[in-house]
């Protein structure tokens, strides 16, 4: 398990999705828009009329009008669920940023209190659009933080005026150039954090329900056979009869031949299916322990690579215990096994050891072993080693670490708990464990 976490080791491949629209309705984006219209005009008109200070009240309710004819010509052309791509959430924040930044040049620049708003369109950016976009609308909000500390008209104030001092204006600009940085790092990791964990646990549980799709298709053969066992033999026993009965120049034999040869091989088809225990849960709800491993690693055989099972029982509970045939249970275990066939060299050892307590799976392998660097953060979704940039940019998109982060949830769903290890001759090593009360169930339906 050398490079569990580099692009050769995904242990699940997903589709690659079509590229999405956007997170953000236009719905969304028309109401904050109405709001800020609102307030911007509302605040303009008291400070105006209401305090008697004087405002360049023209220019200002143009602005203000200029937001709002854009708003209106964006519900006008699209429909309000529409869903904007990123670029176009880029565009529609730009054009919030420039927009509030001609109001506050026509009412006094960084003098002006309300100045902390232009950091608002860079905030919803990290969180919602691309780490480009959100990189060009930090550069236009520092832009526009630099040109209004420079040029502006003065603050609306009473007889005299009121001007801060050049040196509270610049330790200003510093500092709001500053939070932008740092909203832009801190809010867009944080925000992706949470984006890659949704889309991973959403790979998780279609992982599961493909499973549990697999499963229930099982079963429904099994039913399928079973049900049609009994009209079946009833017309294979009377096609029978009727070819013992016809002799064999009658013109109808043929075709009554025709007739019991293809009821036999309906029979055959059956039977096929009912002798396919991994197709039918609901008769094989439980199985031991180490047929549970092979049933989990099939599929995922190499010829030049040896998987081998073994069994450490507890004296005092020496029968090898039974585990469910859960579709997250297998999945889960398979991943985990594929990992490890995949990248060991010549053999994959899976201990299983049990007591009164728990049930513990080691897999092992005897490849290079997990990076040392990525130990602790093994099991989360979509890691890239930095020691394999190359072969990382070659395989730009893909899901990195996925598959362990898809089977320590289905493990943990099932009630158990993984950790990860190198082993003593250098190869990778996970270890699965379970309390006994978790499989509780299982042995009721050995």
């Amino acid at each position: 398990m050398d490079a569990a976490l580099s692009p050769e080791r995904n242990t699940v491949r997903p589709k690659r999705l079509p590229k999405q629209r956007g997170r953000i309705r236009l719905r969304t984006i028309v109401f904050i828009r109405w709001i800020a219209v609102a307030g911007q005009l509302s605040t303009l008109l008291f400070v105006h009329f209401g305090m008697g200070y004087p405002l360049p009240l023209l220019w200002s309710l143009a602005t203000v009008a200029a937001l709002a004819a854009v708003t209106v010509g964006a519900q006008i052309r699209r429909s309000a669920s529409h869903r904007l791509t990123d670029r176009e959430s880029a565009l529609y924040f730009a054009f919030d940023m420039v927009q509030l930044s001609v109001l506050l040049f026509l009412t006094g620049g960084l003098n002006n209190p309300f100045a902390i708003l232009i950091l608002a369109p860079v905030t919803v950016s990290a969180t919602t659009l691309s780490y480009r976009s959100t990189l060009g609308l930090a550069a236009l909000a520092i832009t526009c933080i630099n040109l209004l500390a420079v040029r502006h008209l003065p603050l609306p104030w009473g007889d005299g005026g009121y001007e801060l001092a050049p040196n509270f204006i610049w330790g200003f600009t510093i500092s709001l150039g500053l939070a932008v940085i740092f909203i832009t790092s801190y809010v867009y990791r944080v925000a992706q954090e949470t984006r890659r964990l949704s889309d991973a646990l959403s790979a998780a549980q279609a992982a599961l329900d493909r499973e549990q799709s697999l499963s229930s298709l099982g079963a429904l053969a099994a039913a399928a056979a079973h049900e049609l066992g009994s009209p079946l033999g009833t017309i294979s026993l009377v096609s029978r009869e009727l070819q013992r009965e016809i002799e064999a120049d009658d013109p109808i034999r043929a075709d009554i031949d025709l007739l019991v040869s293809q009821s036999a091989r309906c029979r055959e088809i059956l039977a096929e299916l009912s002798r396919r225990p991994e197709e039918q849960p609901d008769h094989f709800n439980a199985m031991p322990a180490p047929l549970l491993i092979e049933l989990a690693a099939e599929g995922h055989r190499r010829p030049e690579v040896a998987l081998r099972i073994e069994e450490q029982a507890d004296p005092a509970d020496p029968v090898t215990p039974m585990l469910p045939r859960r579709p997250e249970l297998i999945h889960g275990l398979g991943n985990l096994l594929q990992n490890a066939i995949e990248f060991a060299r010549e053999e994959v050892k899976v201990a299983i050891t049990w007591n009164a307590a728990e049930i513990s799976i080691t897999i092992s392998d005897d490849g290079k072993g997990f990076p040392k660097e990525l130990l602790d953060r093994l099991g989360d979704p979509y890691l890239s080693s930095g020691t394999d940039l190359k072969k990382t940019a070659e395989r730009k998109g893909d899901h990195m670490g996925l598959g362990i982060f898809i089977a320590q949830q289905l493990i943990e769903r099932s009630g158990g708990a993984v950790s990860f290890d190198n082993n003593s001759y250098g190869g990778a090593e996970v270890i699965a464990t379970w309390p006994r009360s978790a499989f509780e169930g299982a042995s009721e339906h050995d």
